[in-house]
Parts: C-alpha cells; structure tokens; sequence
C-alpha cells in the first residue's frame, strides 16, 4: 500500500508546471497580455533603464516591408532602406546604430520599384544617437511613444516590448513625415498612420531581438 501511495503521489506532481518551478506554463501572444509582472515597465525611466546595457538586433522576417515607412523595394536615394540587418546598442539613455545595408535589385533611378535582396551586403552605415525620448507609457510597456535624434535627421513613433523581455518592436517614421503614428492613436501597428496626407498601408513594424 505504501508503494502504491508514492506512486501515486509522484505522477500528481508530474502534472504541474515542466519547469520544476512555480512559474506558468506556456502563455499567451505577445500581444494578448500584459508583460510579466516581474518586467517594471510602466514609467519612460523604466524603459529606458530596461534598453540600456541591451544588444538588438533585427534581421530575416523581422526585417518590415517599409522601414521608417518607405517600401524597401523602392529607390529612395541615400533614405533607401533595403537591409541585411539592423543592430542597437544601448547605453546612457542613448542608440549606437549599426546598419549593414542589403542590395536593391533592379531599380536604377530614385522612385524606381525593384527587388531588395537581404542576402547580398552591400555595405554598412553607423549612427549614433543625440537623443532618446520615451513617453506616454501604456500597459506596462505595450505601448510607448518614442522619438530619437540624430545629427540630420530623426525618428518618431510607437513601441512594444514583449511580455518575456526577449523582444522590443519600434513602429518608426522619418520625422515630420508621419502622423497618426503614436500610442495616443492606437496599440503598435493599428490602422491609423498617415504619411506625407496620405493612408500608410505598409508594415513598418521594426522587430528587435535581445541579444
């Protein structure tokens, strides 16, 4: 009987979380809930200390069709965006930007609609930024107003980090271009952008893994 007993009591405890530990199983998307509680992200300051000391990196499918809101298949001079992978290193409240750039394929002249081929280097850009401003705070980091500076040009718009801390999403448009674009007008990737008094119908959802 007492053999029968702990047999029993061993599968009972196998039925509770695989982790051995009192955190839940799988949860929810992203989107669905929340951060975990044990991610403070309910203040700029918190955000901010959160990047800092982070490595992101964005690359493959996490690439958008128009980052900072133009198609990266179009030829829009030095502006075109066209990319093998983007990084972020953060510190002091600040972004150092790599940019390694991807080949744009078949469209010769600005305005010209080709292919951006995100196999093919086709050299490497570095940005440092001025600043880094965080603001209007929602749900505890899922959903933030951001707009960072730098010496000639910036960008603005909304952001994400997911409920586990491994990603931070930026939705983000050259400045002065976009409008409708901030967690005022809705969660990160909501219908509501217009570019250049026009509907924006594009993704630009910037996706950055932790490192």
């Amino acid at each position: 009987m007492k053999i029968r007993t702990l047999v029993l009591l061993s599968l009972l405890a196998g039925c509770g979380d695989d982790d051995g530990g009192g955190t839940p199983d799988a949860r929810p998307a992203a989107d669905a809930s929340a951060p975990d509680a044990g991610l403070a992200l309910g203040t700029a300051a918190q955000i901010q200390t959160w990047m800092n000391g982070k490595t992101f990196l964005m690359n493959g499918a996490n690439i958008p069709s128009h980052p900072n809101g133009i198609n990266e298949d179009q030829n829009a001079g030095q502006a075109t965006q066209c990319y093998v992978s983007v990084s972020m290193v953060a510190s002091n409240n600040n972004l150092a930007v790599t940019s390694v750039l991807g080949t744009l394929e078949g469209a010769p002249n600005v305005l010209d609609i080709g292919t951006c081929n995100h196999t093919a280097q086709n050299g490497m850009v570095n940005f440092t930024s001025n600043t880094v401003l965080v603001e209007n705070v929602m749900n505890n980091g899922q959903c933030f107003d951001i707009t960072v500076t730098y010496t000639g040009f910036g960008q603005e718009g909304r952001g994400k980090i997911s409920p586990d801390g491994r990603t931070m999403t930026l939705e983000l448009f050259f400045s002065g271009q976009a409008t409708g674009h901030r967690c005022a007008n809705g969660a990160v990737g909501s219908a509501t952008v217009m570019r250049n008094g026009a509907p924006f119908t594009g993704n630009a959802q910037q996706i950055y893994m932790v490192q």
